[in-house]
């Protein structure tokens, strides 16, 4: 079956975006160790997960091939194949992504259910809120920037119960950056 992983930019303080989902605190531009860790990461990746909201700049931005972004990154992020999750949109907007509604966990396990590679979701804040409250990742990977901003979108989600996760690795990088690799504990 295949992974469903998680990979997400935070803060110490635990928030992946400001309250109005601004990330002008992240740890930019990253060194090359981060980029040769993140590498591995994606490598057996070919679905790419993400919310409406995160959609909407996600796509755009990597057809735009942004500038300080290899061609090789640019290629992969705009040739993978990709599903939104949206109960608002019906038909996708964009080339390469089909569009899914309805129950998280349905979709969610039809995805994990298809043949291919893993599957990689960085969010948006409230599909990775939605993913972590109802346990349906594999992996996560959180990439703690070393600064705290008090308030904003959270990691971790108000829960209905403790979920205990194992720490699978931890790495640091030089730009400050701390990766923390974690999976869910089975009780």
């Amino acid at each position: 079956m295949r992974k469903f992983k998680l990979q997400v930019q935070t803060t110490v303080d635990g928030y992946m975006g400001g309250p109005e989902g601004e990330m002008d605190w992240m740890t930019m531009p990253w060194t090359d160790d981060v980029n040769a860790y993140v590498g591995p990461l994606w490598e057996p990746v070919d679905l790419i997960v993400l919310g409406r909201n995160l959609a909407e700049g996600f796509i755009p931005v990597w057809r735009s091939n942004p500038e300080g972004e290899t061609q090789e990154t640019i290629d992969m992020m705009n040739n993978t194949p990709k599903v939104v999750i949206s109960n608002s949109l019906t038909e996708s907007p964009w080339e390469n992504a089909t569009v899914a509604g309805g129950d998280l966990a349905e979709i969610v396990h039809k995805l994990k259910d298809q043949p291919g590679g893993d599957i990689i979701t960085s969010g948006g804040a409230r599909l990775a809120a939605d993913l972590i409250a109802k346990g349906l990742l594999d992996e996560i990977h959180l990439f703690v920037n070393p600064v705290a901003i008090g308030a904003g979108l959270p990691v971790f989600p108000a829960l209905d119960a403790h979920q205990h996760l194992r720490l699978v690795s931890s790495k640091t990088f030089e730009c400050g950056i701390t990766a923390l690799h974690l999976e869910p504990k089975n009780s």
